[in-house]
């Protein structure tokens, strides 16, 4: 894109910017009480700079086509105490050259990290990149994010930084248990797979069918011990899952709202309402399928894996054609939006509904890591590769609200209808998965709940 393009859409930039409503800094909870996350497009100055949605679900907005000179300022960045320092970026490059450097106090200020910028695949196919700082200043600080580069032109799009103490961030990156990981895999080789009907549906796929559960205000991985921490959540799978859910607490506490019983997994989501009353999903199919070229690259995920999809924290808004926006499913459709355009309004026959898809890319070693995001990544063409390698099942769920709704709208407990989000913190019987993801994925054959074609 070029330059003068760029300033002409500064000013749109920056009233999205005030939209979306976004916190410069955010904690991303006490699995890592240290950890700031700060949003790039929530910089309290800039130059250069313009706003675009990314084309992940979940991802909010991105910073994009940055060039040399350009730049963001972001002011009461709580560094935490002095220490060691772990910085991360998350960015995208579809011509791999220059760096994003941090400085803190000014443009000019002390070097606090440098993020040397390679080729991803594209402008939306994202990577993090992590360094770490031995020495830093303490408390909130004035952090600007600054691009250089040699050649002309755009070269790097950016969607968030984090910042965490080295101890407590790590804590954050939860690591599997190699030999655990290395014995399931061997024992999902080991699989003798079964022979696809002729008259089958190839499409990679097989699912659980599940319904409303019970509500807390409790998020066990980001919020982890902290009873009320969150706003009101709707779980879905596990009836035990609380602020105190662990993979073994799943795996111990086998009553679920799912079939098939073998998923002790914990689904949720943030509780829906209409004119204050409480709208739980009437069901929620949780599809495991593929958007890889080649399926038979998929793996079954390790136990006590979980991650999120979508940000509560974007507040923007999600007028009729929107990406990621609930929508109507039935007769008649939808027949209007509600008076602030966020809305639909389905007729009478018609379901409010809403598909929300997860991460089908992991980097091969974490379980969780302090955004809940980094460990994982959206594949863009097909594969999986760089630093997230392992293709996993593409997990999305299917949700459906008994409600057709009114010119009022709803509410989610999270607000706004852009900050839908959802949690899968996974605890499958390994055979049960294992099976199913070798049958129906790997053979890219339609399966039912039961796991039969």
């Amino acid at each position: 894109m070029d330059r003068s393009r760029k300033r002409r859409a500064l000013l749109g930039a920056a009233l999205t910017a005030l939209l979306t409503g976004a916190l410069a800094v955010t904690a991303a909870g006490t699995a890592a009480a240290a950890t700031t996350v700060v949003q790039a497009e929530a910089y309290a100055a800039q130059s250069g700079v313009q706003l675009e949605a990314t084309a992940d679900t979940g991802g909010g907005q991105n910073a994009s086509y940055l060039a040399d000179g350009d730049w963001m300022r972001y002011d009461g960045v709580d560094l935490g105490p002095a220490g060691p320092l772990s910085i991360a970026a998350r960015v995208s490059s579809a011509t791999g050259s220059g760096s994003v450097e941090l400085h803190t106090g000014s443009a000019t200020g002390p070097l606090l990290a440098r993020f040397a910028i390679t080729a991803t695949g594209g402008w939306q196919n994202w990577t993090t990149l992590t360094t770490s700082a031995s020495t830093h200043p303490a408390g909130p600080q004035t952090v600007y994010a600054v691009l250089r580069n040699t050649a002309a032109g755009d070269f790097v799009n950016v969607n968030w930084f984090s910042f965490g103490d080295g101890a407590q961030s790590d804590a954050g990156w939860v690591t599997m248990d190699p030999a655990a990981w290395q014995a399931q895999l061997a024992a999902f080789r080991a699989m003798a797979p079964r022979p696809v009907p002729a008259n089958s549906v190839r499409v990679p796929e097989f699912n659980a069918s599940c319904l409303y559960s019970h509500s807390k205000p409790d998020d066990p991985i980001v919020f982890p011990g902290m009873a009320g921490a969150s706003h009101m959540h709707s779980f879905i799978g596990n009836r035990s899952t609380d602020a105190n859910t662990t993979t073994a607490t799943l795996l111990r506490n086998a009553g679920t709202s799912c079939k098939p019983a073998e998923d002790l997994s914990a689904y949720w989501i943030p509780t829906l309402y209409e004119r204050g009353r409480v709208v739980e999903p009437k069901d929620v199919v949780v599809y495991y399928g593929s958007r890889l070229v080649d399926p038979a690259a998929t793996v079954p995920f390790p136990q006590g894996f979980r991650m999120i999809a979508g940000d509560a924290r974007l507040q923007a808004p999600t007028p009729a054609g929107s990406v990621n926006q609930f929508y109507c499913a039935g007769a008649g459709g939808e027949i209007g939006r509600s008076a602030d355009g966020n809305w639909p309004l389905c007729a009478p026959g018609a379901t409010l509904m809403f598909q929300l898809v997860f991460p089908d890319c992991w980097d091969g070693v974490h379980l969780d890591s302090p955004t809940h995001k980094a460990h994982v990544a959206y594949t863009y063409d097909g594969r999986c590769s760089g630093n997230f390698p392992v293709a996993i099942p593409s997990i999305s769920f299917l949700i459906a609200y008994p409600t057709s709704g009114t010119a009022d709208g709803f509410e989610l407990a999270s607000k706004m209808a852009s900050s839908m989000h959802g949690d899968a913190f996974l605890a499958w019987d390994n055979d049960a998965l294992g099976h199913r993801v070798k049958n129906c994925v790997v053979q890219r054959a339609k399966c039912n709940t039961a796991g039969d074609f």
